[in-house]
């Protein structure tokens, strides 16, 4: 799995939540897939799911055309904490049990966050059942390069405001 995801093609203001994380990956779906890496064919997002007399809906999810299963992906915008992983596998769970066809490998679970500690992360997955990772996500506040020529300069902003 990889770790992390690169996610410098999001234009997100200083604080967001988890909605505008997952607005602004839709939004730029191709690159999206891009960063996953091949195989990853859009399922949906926000997908409903009933469980018992209960409603779910999953971040993102997605199916590996390779793999032939379905990737779970659950986004999270501050740093891992174990009960993420709880959800992720109930969400797991829920799709091989309602989703996933015979022909269908093991549903994957992906937890996508902001900051993790490996240590933490290898407990909180050490005897779940079900094949889930967790990988964090970097956003540069750099500026990329074909925006920067465009741009004004910070002291030519500033001149043209004392003028």
């Amino acid at each position: 799995m990889k770790d992390p995801y690169n996610f410098d093609f999001l234009t997100l203001k200083e604080e967001y939540n988890e909605r505008e994380l997952e607005d602004a990956l839709i939004s730029q779906i191709t690159q999206f897939l891009l960063e996953l890496g091949t195989g990853f064919s859009y399922v949906g997002r926000q997908v409903h799911i009933k469980v018992g007399e209960s409603d779910f809906y999953i971040d993102l999810l997605f199916y590996h055309v390779r793999l032939h299963c379905y990737i779970v992906v659950e986004l999270k915008t501050e740093k891992f904490k174990p009960e993420f992983a709880g959800k992720l596998n109930f969400y797991v769970t829920a799709v091989n049990k309602n989703m996933k066809m015979k022909q269908d490998n093991q549903t994957i679970g992906i937890l996508i966050c902001k900051d993790k500690d490996d240590v933490v992360a290898e407990y909180a997955l050490d005897d779940m059942p079900q094949p889930i990772g967790i990988a964090q996500y970097g956003l540069t506040k750099i500026l990329r390069e074909e925006f920067k020529s465009s741009l004004p300069t910070i002291e030519e902003i500033e001149n043209e405001l004392s003028e």
